[in-house]
């Protein structure tokens, strides 16, 4: 899986699978983008080994500029973004919008779930425009006491 994109901000980027080798530059941009609830070194290693586990990186050049990981619920139909995120200084350039649908399409789940800091205003407006609705409100999920939202989207089955 390589796909090569350019942002109508002429930022070009190419989504690939990201795997174990991945380690050190995921756990850099997991503790740039997340200072309060960056994970621990272990859920790094799980996501980026565990089967099933939908992981895309985005790089510019040698440099990783996003992320996102993604677990499919078979049980439930349902996809969980586990994490997401793109370099600060890479924000607004089309990279997280283009990891978030590469991971659904991935995943192939009919509904597709996430959580995000209340705060965070960026990526609910991002969410948002991306098709998500926020279903959920988890009271002091986040490190701090801060509550998450959850959101979720329904994605229409291939009818054809």
């Amino acid at each position: 899986m390589e796909t090569t994109r350019t942002s109508p901000l002429a930022a070009e980027f190419v989504l690939r699978r990201a795997n174990w080798r991945d380690l050190g530059a995921v756990n850099e941009l997991e503790k740039l983008c997340f200072p309060l609830d960056a994970w621990p070194l272990i859920e790094i290693i799980s996501v980026l080994t565990f089967p099933g586990v939908v992981r895309i990186k985005a790089m510019q050049g040698q440099a990783m500029v996003g992320f996102v990981a993604g677990e499919r619920r078979q049980g439930e139909k349902t996809g969980w973004i586990a994490t997401i995120c793109v370099h600060p200084e890479r924000r607004g350039l089309g990279i997280g919008r283009a990891l978030l649908e590469a991971c659904e399409t991935r995943m192939g789940m009919e509904r597709v779930r996430l959580t995000v800091r209340a705060s965070n205003r960026e990526a609910v407006a991002l969410y948002e425009r991306c098709g998500y609705s926020q279903v959920g409100e988890w009271p002091r999920y986040y490190a701090g006491g801060e509550d998450g939202l959850l959101f979720e989207k329904v994605i229409a089955p291939d009818l054809g």
